[in-house]
């Protein structure tokens, strides 16, 4: 087996993990004081993650603009805004705060051990947000030489170009990462 010179590591479900959305949905409304049904929120979660993949909506290429991120995802949220004023902008805080997202038991760990062994670490992730923040709020940011974010590179997993662009950041090539 060849040496590894490079690790790279996807960002959400790989590292770390937020609340479903149903959860989230749920305390954003408990928060405004307008408390709703676990039925409720599961249904409004559904509807979200529906609108989020159909065809039309995945022309917008969420992951490869920042701006276009944001709105895209302030529209989706905002499904039942008609009943709950404002409820899609706080769903948004809530699934982009960084201290929302908790990192699995054994992030920092497996993290600080490629760091300690002097190996490079990048973030790969496809997103329209900086996760960078995410890290940072975490105090694991010095753990990572590089993130390479799909809005940032003009290209998503799995298409080579973002992967290249890992293995040029880390100064290693594909071979050895």
């Amino acid at each position: 087996m060849p040496d590894v010179h490079g690790v790279l590591f996807d960002f959400g479900s790989t590292l770390f993990a937020h609340a479903s959305l149903a959860e989230t949905i749920q305390t954003v409304c408990a928060d405004l004081d307008e408390p709703r049904s676990a039925q409720w929120t599961e249904l409004l979660a559904a509807r979200v993650d529906a609108a989020a993949h159909t065809a039309a909506e995945l022309q917008h290429q969420r992951d490869l603009d920042m701006d276009v991120w944001r709105t895209r995802w302030h529209v989706l949220y905002a499904l039942a805004d008609d009943e709950i004023p404002g409820l899609g902008a706080a769903i948004y805080v809530a699934m982009h705060d960084p201290l929302q997202w908790r990192p699995y038991a054994a992030t920092l760990t497996t993290l600080a051990r490629i760091h300690a062994a002097g190996v490079p670490i990048a973030i790969v992730s496809n997103t329209g947000w900086d996760v960078r923040t995410v890290f940072v709020a975490h105090e694991m940011d010095r753990l990572v030489t590089a993130f390479v974010l799909s809005y940032e590179v003009g290209a998503m997993k799995p298409v080579p170009l973002i992967f290249h662009a890992a293995c040029d950041a880390l100064n290693v090539s594909a071979a050895d990462c």
